[in-house]
């Protein structure tokens, strides 16, 4: 089915079969949705024949191999990405034109694929395109959440959570491997012998509950090149379906039990942790798809090879993030229990085989564990993770000897907590941030001891995206259109694009390039009409910020900023003022109260603005309902201006700022995250920066000096925006609805700092950036100049540049070609 073999008359009668087979119909009777899944199942078809050549030649080559083991896999919808990957796309719409069927509208069947919730599932997303396209052996590994994350719906302005059933029509990609299923066992006790025969150690656990873990393959295709990787993802089921003898004592509750325990463990992606029987949920969900994965890894490993001392020859391991850091206690549990190594080779094997990578300076977010908790539900883990940490204080204290200090801030256990971060640093043999200010961060502040005693485990690979979904098939204009001036290589080598450096200087090409983004932006007007009711001016300056709601990330400024303007625009209507379109899309863990009640705020600003006839227009807020990345890709190819505000210090990276940049919208932002090195590609005379720096930020966090107040009181346009939390302004009347938000701003009553992310200290600098990108839009020559070179400056933030760093410093893959599995 690459292009050059594409037989269209046989794919569009397999399409009509499999609407006869699956449904007992004819095509012209068929549902759009049924013509999806017959559709997919015929791409499948062709997929498999690759699949089955990639894991043939993997196999032969005795490759090695790397496991990616995330939480999280933001997929999104697999048809588009799989025909564009297969170099078939146009080849397909064609074909179905002639059936009188509608690809955009077959790919607007597919749910989005769930299973992930921001940066880090969408950055795992994009890493498995890469590692496929760039011919690299790789499974991921996770978990096959039945409802993901949550449909988010905005009733009465709220965020109502609901769930996501996204395999209620079932996946035609995915197929369940039950013979590969792997048992897991939680709580019980630890029972200890001598082994007669060997005298080696026993440990034996008893009276546990346990689970299988079932795996679902997904075909991760390459671009063009006939390598198909595997995403494994596991769902859980009862060991015995239902307990007849229980049931017929009249005991239903021990029968449901065992069903129950299977279907909580996979029902939802990052269950509400903030009471018990949640941690609990999560620890579980943790445990339940690494001890599968590594079981199915090593069975794997021991078909070609003898020596398990040799395994991080042949495999390694990135824990993407703390929450896989389990990783290592049960690599360790499975190499000595059931393999019959000794500590010491166990350690050796493991240390070599696990790497980990950090996402977030929050120190928060770095997960800890109750040990009471933790030792009840993983016993045989504990012991383990009691002896990794008293050989590692052993050690510390070796090398810092009557430093307590330094043994207090490094242990594992501690303060009656697990703390993951630590395990998984003490056992990676690479520790890599994901933005060069975030490496430097970890290394001289957050895990600075870490640093001292270890440099060379650390080292930094700033994050990417993938052009294939972020450009090829998200703006297919502008691909059309570049590919047209330099070519197709910029597919799969995005330093290419660089390419269109000479055209930014013509005007003609400039022109054509706004003209397309003209287009782009009457696509998404046409999308907030028909989803949200509202008209907006696709001539108007689109300011987009789409990312999860965390305070962090500064939704807050952006709306109080906005109610600042509107201010301005009712108190002198005869200013000048450039018609503009604020969007936001967001979602808001279930259980942030303050991150929901500014998806209120937002909501009801923009209901009070919106209706103001006397604006006339010239403010338009739209909240975009269930942001995910298939309407995601609307966005990117729309937006005028990227909001990446972020105080300083606190986003590790980001990466919705490299799409934005790949679509041609300059970043509006502080130098946080990657945003410093996307000003380093772009200049900073094309970027709009403004804001405390994050030495500065770090400065008043470790020794104070900032107080809200006396900006509160010294300005007066901005005491006004703040007083109007609380007046009623934007709560018919309701003068608590935001009390949460005002107090958070100017006192200690919600958050431990008053106004812990310095919104009110960077708000004049914020607005005064907002200016000068209205006086840089209204020079069309200027922002035409500025918004084409973004995307031509883009070639650094591509996920395959990522992909590379980890293979050549971390995993030590090598290549392998895959003859097509095409019948010829």
């Amino acid at each position: 089915m690459y292009s050059k073999r594409f037989e269209k008359e046989a794919f569009k009668a397999t399409v009509k079969d499999n609407v006869k087979t699956l449904y007992r119909k004819k095509i012209d009777e068929a549902t759009p949705q049924q013509i999806f899944q017959a559709v997919s199942y015929a791409v499948k078809d062709i997929i498999i024949d690759d699949w089955l050549a990639t894991q043939a030649e993997y196999r032969k080559k005795d490759a090695k191999t790397v496991y990616y083991m995330s939480m999280e896999f933001l997929m999104g919808r697999a048809l588009g990405n799989n025909l564009i990957n297969m170099t078939a796309y146009k080849e397909v719409k064609e074909a179905l034109e002639e059936m009188n069927i509608d690809l955009n509208v077959i790919e607007d069947e597919e749910p989005d694929a769930a299973l992930g919730n921001g940066g880090l599932g969408r950055l795992a997303a994009c890493f498995l395109d890469s590692l496929a396209t760039l011919n690299y052996p790789a499974y991921g590994c996770g978990i096959r959440y039945r409802y993901g994350m949550f449909k988010q719906k905005i009733e009465n302005g709220y965020q109502v959570e609901t769930p996501d059933d996204w395999l209620k029509e079932g996946n035609p990609f995915e197929l369940r491997r039950e013979e590969y299923a792997k048992e897991i066992r939680f709580g019980g006790s630890i029972r200890f012998e001598k082994d007669p025969v060997t005298g080696k150690d026993k440990f034996i656990q008893e009276n546990y509950e346990s689970v299988m873990a079932i795996p679902y393959d997904m075909p991760i295709v390459g671009y063009g090149n006939h390598v198909v990787n595997t995403l494994r993802i596991w769902d859980a089921q009862a060991i015995t379906n239902f307990s007849l003898e229980s049931f017929d004592r009249g005991d239903y509750h021990k029968a449901v039990e065992q069903e129950n325990l299977a279907k909580m463990i996979v029902d939802v992606l990052y269950p509400n942790d903030n009471h018990y029987a949640g941690k609990e949920l999560r620890l579980k969900q943790q445990y339940f798809f690494i001890s599968a994965s590594l079981q199915a890894m090593i069975e794997k490993y021991k078909k070609d090879h003898d020596d398990i001392k040799k395994l991080y020859e042949k495999v390694t391991i990135q824990m993407n993030d703390t929450h896989p850091t389990v990783a290592v206690p049960e690599l360790m549990r499975l190499l000595i229990d059931q393999e019959g190594l000794s500590w010491e080779d166990a350690w050796d094997v493991t240390t070599k085989t696990c790497a980990y990578t950090n996402h977030t300076i929050m120190s928060e977010a770095l997960e800890k564990w109750p040990i009471d908790l933790f030792s009840k539900l993983l016993p045989r883990i504990y012991q383990i993770v009691q002896e990794i940490d008293r050989r590692f204080v052993e050690q510390v204290r070796k090398q810092y000897p009557g430093n307590e200090e330094k043994v207090r801030k490094m242990a594992i256990l501690r303060d009656n907590q697990v703390r993951m971060a630590h395990m998984a640093i003490i056992a990676g043999f690479s520790v890599n941030g994901v933005a060069q200010l975030h490496t430097e961060i970890l290394k001289h502040q957050e895990l600075k001891d870490f640093y001292e005693m270890m440099p060379e485990k650390f080292n930094n690979k700033t994050n990417g995206i993938t052009q294939r979904r972020f450009l090829l098939h998200g703006n297919p204009l502008l691909a059309d259109w570049i590919t047209g001036l330099i070519g197709d290589g910029w597919i799969t080598d995005l330093s290419k694009i660089a390419n269109l450096k000479p055209y930014v200087n013509d005007e003609k090409f400039r022109k054509e390039f706004m003209q397309i983004k003209y287009q782009n932006k009457v696509r998404l007007a046409k999308y907030i009409k028909e989803h949200n009711g509202i008209d907006v001016d696709p001539r108007s300056i689109f300011d987009v910020q789409v990312k999860r709601l965390h305070e962090y990330k500064r939704q807050l400024l952006n709306i109080l900023h906005i109610m600042y303007l509107y201010n301005q625009i009712k108190e002198h209507p005869e200013m000048s003022f450039y018609p503009r379109t604020f969007i936001f899309g967001a979602k808001a863990a279930a259980g942030y109260l303050r991150a929901k009640e500014t998806i209120k705020l937002i909501n009801s600003v923009a209901d009070v603005v919106n209706n103001d006839r006397s604006i006339n227009g010239k403010i338009k807020i739209v909240f975009i309902e269930d942001y995910r990345v298939s309407n995601a890709e609307l966005l990117f190819a729309a937006a005028d201006v990227s909001e990446q505000i972020s105080t300083a210090s606190k986003e590790a990276s980001g990466t919705g700022n490299m799409k934005f940049m790949l679509n041609g919208a300059p970043t509006l932002g502080t130098m946080d995250g990657a945003n410093v090195e996307i000003v380093e590609e772009v200049g900073k005379e094309n970027a709009f920066i403004f804001g405390l720096s994050s030495e500065e930020v770090i400065n008043y966090e470790n020794n104070g000096g900032y107080n809200p107040i006396d900006i509160y009181f010294n300005d007066w346009e901005l005491k006004r925006v703040v007083d109007q939390l609380m007046d009623g302004t934007y709560s018919n009347g309701n003068h608590e609805m935001y009390k949460n938000l005002y107090n958070s701003l100017l006192n200690t009553q919600s958050t431990s700092r008053a106004d812990m992310y310095f919104i009110l200290k960077d708000f004049r600098s914020y607005a005064e950036a907002q200016k000068r990108v209205e006086e840089a839009y209204r020079d069309e020559q200027r922002w035409s100049r500025m918004a084409m070179l973004n995307t031509a400056c883009s070639g650094k933030f591509t996920s395959d540049r990522t992909i590379e760093e980890y293979v050549q410093d971390i995993w030590k893959l090598e290549k392998v070609y895959v003859p097509s599995g095409q019948p010829e």
